[in-house]
C-alpha cells in the first residue's frame, strides 16, 4: 500500500529469514514456520465501526469475510501436527492483496 514502505520492508524481512532459519535450527530438531495472515476480526478491529469492518471483509476475494481467529488456530494445530512443513510461509488471507 502508499506509505507502507517500512511496514512492507520489515514483512519481506521475515519471509526472507524463514528458510534460512529453518535450515540453522535443523540441527536442534527445531522447525520455522511464518503465518501472513490477512484481516482477521481481532480486538483491534473490533473497535472499528461495522460499516469499516464489512466493507474491509468485503475486499476478501474467498471467503469475503474477515478472518475467525480459530481459523488462525486451526492452521497453527495443523503445521504443528505435519513434521514436513519446514521453511515455509503460509498465507492465511482469502487471496487477499490490499489495494494501493
Amino acid at each position: 500500500q502508499v506509505g507502507q514502505a517500512a511496514y512492507s520492508a520489515s514483512k519481506g524481512g521475515i519471509v526472507g529469514m524463514t528458510l534460512p532459519i529453518a535450515r540453522d535450527l535443523a540441527p536442534l530438531g527445531i522447525r520455522v514456520v511464518t503465518i501472513a495472515p490477512g484481516l482477521f476480526s481481532t480486538p483491534l478491529l473490533a473497535g472499528l465501526p461495522e460499516k469499516v469492518r464489512r466493507f474491509l471483509g468485503q475486499q476478501v476475494p474467498f471467503p469475503s469475510r474477515l478472518g475467525d481467529p480459530a481459523e488462525f488456530a486451526h492452521l497453527v494445530q495443523a503445521l504443528a501436527e505435519n513434521p514436513m512443513v519446514n521453511g515455509e510461509v503460509v498465507r492465511l488471507d482469502g487471496a487477499l492483496r490490499m489495494q494501493p
